[in-house]
């Protein structure tokens, strides 16, 4: 058997002689890996990897020599140089745009195809016939059911419901999860009646309230009407604190409701927070929103029928909320494009309207800071540049569209527009008739299942379909930067850029504004924050 053993050549000579070797040629043996048998044979092994020191770093056969340092050393610089040019480019961009970087949100991806929430582009034009090829993802919603409250109930809440459709369903759903903190029993809401549009429909005609009912049952106690015990006592009138939190109703409003057995919310229009409340609550909110609020069978049927014959060549279609109505304009101060006549009958309605603080506006100035409704010809011109062609179908989600010229401009570059009216036969119609917020719920659902949804204002309907999309698995929907856009159409209008600047600069600014996953933040002001219910991200939808 062979016994190997590693030593140096110095210790395989007479001890004794190494006297006379001089300590340069010892270190240098030293440095000389061997390895030595039993019987005194030396065999060196100078590329032996085994015995290597470990501060060795370069293999034997490749040592960077100066020319290799001089290659990485001008590579680096060059990646830099690069780097800096890419930058200064970009924020040349964004001076010609004079935009805030903060305009430029960058989508937080959940789980979900980033195909979603890009635009599908070739060239110039938006191909919107692969919307629909592009599945859906599943609902990523955190909805778990809370639990009724074993405690007998402190009261009855009886709930008026003022605005239109959509701030009513807003306000129904905080009153759900306002009387899950004060473990009240909610009595169906009733609507308002004497709002712009005057609808006489009460909550059993555009909500299914049995539905509403059953699926909130694990939550809270809904109940058609008050209890004969209940029904002599003179209910305490109160208008709920705007955009309060959930101590407010757990604390002031239990005690009133103790006391009283039954509150009469005068109010229900931003009563709860949009943030800083319990995650149960939140999730509350949505299920009562989303799920709860089920429209009638003969509106959901009516809906049905007008998507199905949008669809009936298997293309699909946007849906356009074009808040370009008297009700709008008039209460914005918004007349842009507009006759002297018809600015002065907008003036007059706003003077009429008791309930509208601000009678004196200037409408270009409101327009300047992004909070006027687009005007039928800077939507078609806001379509063209984003690249929709011009035989998309629009359906227009909206009531009468007014000015004299309406639609004109919009229907000039974009033939196929629809709306119930013209979808709709009138035999229909007639079940609808002087029902607007009925007509508003059927508008609500095709647009929900529309390809893709664009607004012109940041209205009521606008966050709640929004919203709503959102919670559905981010569908598709376009944010217009109004406030840009309006510099960038100014622009060009004048001759200052040409329309393939334009053009690329509209897709340049909208490019990450297609309802895509964004954390909502709170404001510094609460009342100028993003809506809850215009994107429940977070609150009920999950974040893993």
């Amino acid at each position: 058997m062979l016994t190997i053993s590693v030593t140096s050549i110095a210790a395989t000579e007479d001890p004794s002689s190494t006297a006379d070797v001089s300590p340069r040629i010892l270190r240098l043996m030293a440095r000389r890996r061997v390895i030595e048998s039993i019987d005194g044979n030396v065999l060196p092994m100078r590329n032996a990897v085994l015995f290597r020191r470990k501060g060795r770093f370069w293999p034997d056969n490749f040592r960077p020599g100066r020319y290799m340092c001089i290659l990485m050393f001008w590579g680096l610089m060059t990646l830099l140089f690069m780097t800096l040019l890419a930058k200064f480019a970009l924020l040349n961009t964004l001076h010609d745009l004079k935009l805030d970087r903060s305009e430029f949100i960058t989508a937080r991806s959940v789980e979900i195809s980033i195909k979603t929430n890009k635009l599908i582009t070739e060239g110039d034009n938006i191909i919107i016939s692969e919307f629909k090829e592009i599945p859906l993802p599943p609902k990523l919603t955190c909805n778990h059911f809370t639990s009724v409250s074993g405690d007998p109930t402190n009261g009855y809440i009886l709930v008026h419901s003022n605005g239109g459709l959509n701030q009513m369903k807003t306000g129904i759903s905080d009153m759900v999860a306002i009387a899950k903190v004060m473990n009240a029993t909610l009595v169906l809401p009733s609507l308002d009646h004497n709002s712009f549009w005057t609808d006489p429909s009460d909550f059993k005609d555009i909500f299914d309230w049995k539905h509403f009912v059953e699926y909130l049952e694990e939550d809270i106690s809904v109940v058609d009407h008050l209890p004969p015990a209940y029904a002599s006592i003179k209910p305490h009138q109160r208008a709920p604190v705007s955009y309060s939190k959930a101590s407010y109703y757990s604390n002031q409003m239990s005690s009133l409701l103790k006391k009283h057995k039954v509150i009469n919310f005068t109010h229900t229009d931003s009563r709860l927070a949009n943030n800083g409340l319990p995650n149960p609550i939140q999730r509350l909110r949505c299920r009562a929103m989303y799920e709860a609020l089920k429209f009638t069978d003969e509106i959901l049927e009516l809906a049905d029928k007008l998507i199905t014959r949008l669809r009936d060549d298997d293309k699909p279609f946007i849906a356009l909320h074009l808040r370009y109505e008297k009700d709008m304009l008039a209460f914005t101060g918004c007349s842009h494009n507009l006759s002297k006549a018809e600015d002065e009958e907008l003036r007059q309605l706003r003077r009429s309207v008791r309930h509208w603080k601000e009678k004196h506006i200037n409408g270009e100035e409101r327009r300047r800071q992004g909070v006027c409704p687009m005007t039928p010809r800077e939507v078609a011109v806001f379509l063209e540049a984003i690249g929709f062609p011009s035989d998309t179908k629009i359906y227009i989600v909206a009531g009468n569209i007014y000015g004299q010229d309406g639609v004109k401009a919009l229907q000039d570059k974009y033939p196929n527009i629809y709306t119930h009216s013209n979808l709709a036969r009138e035999d229909e119609l007639s079940p609808f008739n002087n029902r607007q917020n009925k007509l508003a719920a059927v508008d609500y659902t095709v647009a929900l299942e529309s390809d893709v949804f664009v607004f012109t204002y940041d209205g009521n309907m606008a966050k709640a379909v929004q919203g709503h999309r959102k919670y559905e698995g981010f569908r598709k929907t376009i944010i217009p930067d109004k406030k840009n856009f309006v510099k960038l159409i100014d622009r060009m209008d004048k001759g200052l850029i040409s329309w393939e600047e334009f053009s690329m600069k509209v897709k340049i600014l909208h490019a990450n504004r297609t309802g895509g996953a964004v954390l909502r933040k709170p404001g510094k002001v609460v009342k100028s924050e993003e809506s809850f219910y215009a994107n429940p991200y977070p609150g009920c939808i999950c974040e893993k």
